[in-house]
Formats: C-alpha cells, structure tokens, sequence
C-alpha cells in the first residue's frame, strides 16, 4: 500500500504480530494469581496482601525503570530494547514455574518478570511511528492494547480452571514456556525498520530523549494526560488485582472471578479496536477520550453494588468496553502532543504515571471494609473518574495544522 512516494510494507504485520504475542504473554504472567488469590495464599501460606504483591510488584518496578527504559528505546530502537525485555520474560517466567511452593523464590522471579515489563508497555507507540502511517497507528496501539487484554483475560479465565487438574507451579510452568516461545518468536522474526520509511521526514523524526523529555514536561495539557493515565489505569489495576476479593464477600467463587474479569476484559477488547479508528479517521482524541471516561463510570458503580452475577457480567463489560478504549487514543494523543518528543519519551511517562497508580491498588486493600467489602474504594474510584473527565476537558488539542 503505497502513500505519495512512500510505501507502507505488509511485513509491517508480522512484526506487530510478534510484538502482541510477547505483550499478550507478559500479561498473563502479570494477572496469574489475582483470580485465585485464596488458594494461592492457601498453597504459599502467606496472607492475600502477600498474592497482590506480586501483581503489584510489577507497577513498584515500573516506576524507577520507565525513563531509563525509555531512553534504550529511544537511543537503541524498539527491537532490541523488546528484544532484552522478551528474554528475561522468558528466563524468569520459567524459573517462576520451577519455584515450585516456596514463595521468596516466586516473588524473586517476578520481580525479574516486573523488570522485563517496562522494555514491552514502553515501545507501544514507537513501532508505529517505524512502520505504519499516522493514519494507522492510533489503530495499531490499539491491536497492541487488545493484544494486552486478552493475555489478562486469559490468565483471568484459564488459571482457575488449570487449578481443578493441575498445581499452581504446574500452571506456572506452562505460562513460562509460552513466554520463552514467544520471546523466540520475536527475536527471530522482528525488524527495527522498513527499508523505506512509511512518512515523511518530519513526521518520523524525533528530537534527542533528554530534550524531547523537557520539552514534554512542559506541555501543559500532557501533564492533564497524565493525570488520566494515572487515575483510569489505577482504577483497572485496582480491580484487576482485587477481583477475586471484591466479589468473595457477596458469595462469589474464584472461577466467578475469573469470569468476570474476562468479561472486563472482553469489553476492552472490543473497545480498543472499535474505538481507535474512528479517532484516526477523524484525526480527534479528546471527544473519544471524555466519552470513554465517563461512560465507564455506570459500570464500576455496578461492580460496586450488584449481587446479580449477571448484572456483574453487565456492568464488567460496560465499564471495560469503555475505559480500556481510552488507553491506545490517549497514548497516540501523548505522542501528538508532544511533538518531537521521541515516541519511547512519550509512551514511557504515559506507562510511568499509569504504573504509578500502584499506590492506589494498595489503598484499596488497605481500605476494604470489616466485612472484606471494597465498595468505599469504588466509590472513590468513581470520583476520581468524573475528575479525570475534568482533567480532559481542559487539555487543548493540536489542530490539523499543527500535526505533522
């Protein structure tokens, strides 16, 4: 497919292919133990604090190795930054498996996971800006996202089934093998760049990362981005992390948990491929990211109140069909806005913030009630969602004229 002079490659598929086979994975190591958060406590014998810990774990080490990772990104190209962070996704999810019930040694291993985490989130948008046209790449973040969501949702749906036949160092090791087999897979398979590039010249290049780092922090209506990254994926993380606990208290079970985090997650899906090509066609972001938000918040008010499980299911949906959208727009919106601040600068301070949140996965735990129940923490959920939606209306957005 060609545009003007310059040519977009089909190869460009595979290489996104690749890619949202490692993210895909990643995940599912990332939200193992969050629907079987009892039992796990049970065979590890430690507490539930302990089990969201080690999803929690991956957003602690988020924080101080974003930028650094950004930089790799940024000064070494996407391919052999994923590259380093498939690898050790690899090595250590396999060493997670073979831990076997001895816990220091499982949270050891997924510390070395949390650190493979930052080298997959942080290339988001720079393989776009490598291989595919502006009028794709909002698109192709969100086929990465979707990639995202369904890793999650199969971790969510397939471990609590796993653990009627199998144990959790079983389940464990099959989930590393994956890892390493896709890690193969992209390093094998992925290219830096097209032989010709999909744009023009100034819409590819990017200033130097330190300079393009200034000049984002100095953007006013990013830092409003920011905010929302931070408050919407504190919101996802939190109930991702504490799924299983939230519904236990209204007599629900972990493969309930599994379910319902699946449907979440299906809802995402469907909300990160719909959604983004409209933004694209239309060249606008921040309608669809104000939409998102607040047609989220009916959804996260029913998992806070609903004793139905097909309520749940609904609400689940609802709430993941329209948040989950927010993410590929708002990361592409974030590389717009901060032109010519390198794609990897950009995406890495988006992920920083959104990992950030992990402050709040813990308030929510720390928060529940006598009774075990999170309805307070989500209904402080909710107002940090309608200021999120403030936070959007006052972000200013670059005119056709003024993207490249």
């Amino acid at each position: 497919m060609g545009e003007g002079k310059y040519i977009v490659y089909g190869y460009r598929w595979v290489v996104l292919g690749v890619f949202m086979l490692i993210n895909l994975v990643i995940q599912m190591l990332w939200i193992t133990y969050a629907p079987i958060t009892g039992p796990a406590a049970s065979f590890y014998q430690v507490s539930d604090l302990y089990i969201g810990l080690l999803a929690m774990s991956f957003m602690i080490a988020f924080i101080p190795l974003s930028i650094p990772v950004s930089w790799v990104i940024d000064t070494y190209g996407f391919r052999l930054a994923v590259s380093i962070g498939a690898i050790l996704m690899g090595i250590f999810g396999v060493l997670r498996g073979l831990a076997g019930s001895n816990y220091t040694l499982v949270l050891l291993s997924t510390t070395g996971l949390a650190v493979a985490q930052p080298f997959l989130l942080n290339a988001w948008t720079k393989l776009p800006a490598r291989w595919f046209s502006l009028d794709e790449r909002a698109t192709a973040v969100g086929l990465v996202t979707l990639a995202n969501l369904v890793g999650t949702g199969l971790g969510m749906v397939l471990t609590p089934l796993l653990l009627e036949t199998m144990s959790i160092p079983t389940i464990q090791l099959i989930y590393g093998a994956l890892g390493a087999l896709s890690a193969l897979l992209f390093v094998l398979l992925a290219r830096e760049a097209p032989p010709t590039p999909p744009c023009p010249p100034e819409m590819e290049t990017r200033a130097l990362m330190l300079d393009g780092l200034k000049h984002a922090l100095q953007v006013k209506s990013f830092w409003l981005l920011l905010l929302v990254f931070f408050v919407g994926m504190g919101v996802f993380n939190g109930l991702n992390t504490w799924i299983e606990n939230i519904i236990r208290p209204r007599g629900f079970t972990p493969t309930d948990a599994g379910t319902l985090g699946a449907v979440m997650l299906f809802g995402g899906l469907l909300g990160a491929v719909v959604i983004p090509p409209f933004s694209d066609r239309q060249h606008r972001r921040k309608p669809y990211l104000l939409l998102g938000v607040l047609l989220s918040i009916p959804g996260l008010l029913g998992l806070a109140y609903a004793t139905s499980f097909v309520l749940l299911l609904a609400s689940a949906f609802v709430l993941g069909f329209f948040l989950v959208s927010v993410s590929p727009i708002g990361m592409q919106f974030a590389a717009e806005l901060t032109q010519p601040t390198p794609e990897g600068t950009s995406n890495g301070l988006i992920q920083l913030f959104a990992q950030a949140s992990v402050v709040f996965v813990y308030i929510m735990e720390a928060t529940k009630g006598a009774d075990g129940a999170f309805t307070p923490a989500l209904l402080f959920s909710t107002a940090l969602l309608l200021l999120a939606a403030l936070a959007i209306t006052r972000i200013k957005e670059p005119s056709a004229a003024d993207l490249p």
